[in-house]
């Protein structure tokens, strides 16, 4: 077994205002996706500006941050939505949702895509090779924050969480999603779409990869208390939601390669 690392979740304090490491993992993922954006822009024919790249990276934000906080509200406690509305404001008590962050995206992405005159898909497909680092930087926010633990196991690099209230030794659950939905994805996503692809086919990529990822972590992750298991004590409500983005992710991939159309540059409103 190998200690968990004593890490204080607060970052910095500055008198009654706390910065969580979580906090800081997200302004990571938006800086670097910013960074990254920006390098592809210029090798993007001019399909692509620094201002673009900027407005699609704070229309994300918003999108990932909204579409996170509703996702997790609905998809993981609706009945205590049910009884108490007002939870969906409280977004200091937590709760972020990769699949409504995703949904809330793509809702972001079609009103930047409108307002510059571009295809929504083209908008995801340069995008999407620069969303891992933000999940990867998410994930290491969790595991930090001592959260989203993994299963009992008898694994020689198992943990305790001090947070864990059985304190029983777990899959470091979180550190398999960073290298798999972090460093992995990234790998794949950089290095597929090194070379223009057809539209839908990097966006297809991302979400047959996510979907397979997540899907392969759940058999190892400790399923929400307040949901459990939906069947099988083993399926899990992150499995139901993966399973539409690998099929999406293939039907996409497939129709790329058959229509084999490619982004245009933007025209003025």
């Amino acid at each position: 077994m190998i200690a968990y690392p004593d890490i204080d979740p607060i970052a910095v304090s500055l008198g009654p205002i706390s910065i969580h490491w979580y906090g800081i993992m997200y302004l990571i993922g938006f800086a670097s996706a910013y960074l990254l954006g920006n390098y592809r822009a210029k090798k993007s024919g001019g399909l692509w500006t620094s201002e673009m790249v900027s407005d699609a990276i704070f229309y994300g934000a918003l999108g990932v941050i909204l579409g996170g906080r509703i996702g997790y509200v609905f998809f993981y406690q609706f009945s205590g939505l049910i009884a108490d509305p007002l939870s969906l404001f409280r977004i200091w008590e937590g709760g972020m949702s990769f699949h409504g962050g995703l949904i809330g995206v793509i809702v972001a992405m079609a009103i930047f895509a409108r307002r510059y005159n571009k295809h929504l898909v083209d908008v995801t497909d340069f995008l999407a090779p620069f969303v891992p680092v933000g999940l990867g930087a998410g994930r290491l926010g969790n595991f930090i924050g001592g959260e989203l633990w993994g299963k009992p196991t008898d694994v020689s690099w198992a943990m305790i969480f001090p947070n864990d209230p059985l304190q029983l030794a777990r899959h470091p659950s979180q550190l398999y999603q960073f290298a798999l939905e972090g460093v992995a994805l990234f790998a794949i996503l950089w290095f597929f779409s090194q070379k223009t692809k057809p539209r839908y086919c990097v966006s297809g990529m991302f979400l047959l990869c996510y979907g397979i990822f997540r899907i392969l972590v759940e058999f190892v992750r400790q399923p929400d208390a307040q949901i459990g298991y939906l069947a099988f004590d083993w399926f899990t409500q992150g499995q139901l939601l993966s399973l539409p983005m690998v099929a999406a992710g293939l039907a996409l991939i497939i129709a790329g390669f058959k229509l084999k159309t490619y982004p245009k540059a933007h025209t003025a409103s």
